[in-house]
């Protein structure tokens, strides 16, 4: 399953990493593409993982979602 979140916040090489760092801890999260450019995370997970928990890491590393995607 995917989770796409489109954020705000900006971003550098250092907060990918952390942000891969960061979901990788997560269980259930198996891999994460981050698009600074056009401000969207995309998250690949089981569903052991919600998309509330991905989020709230998101926050805590101050990407926050501004609109609500679907999950696939």
């Amino acid at each position: 399953m995917y989770s796409t979140f489109d954020v705000n916040g900006e971003g550098c090489l250092v907060c990918n990493n952390q942000v891969l760092g960061r979901l990788g801890k997560l269980q259930g999260v198996f891999g994460a593409e981050v698009d600074y450019i056009n401000g969207r995370v995309v998250v690949s997970h089981t569903d052991e993982v919600t998309r509330e928990d991905i989020a709230g890491v998101l926050n805590e590393l101050g990407f926050f979602e501004t609109k609500t995607n679907c999950e696939i």
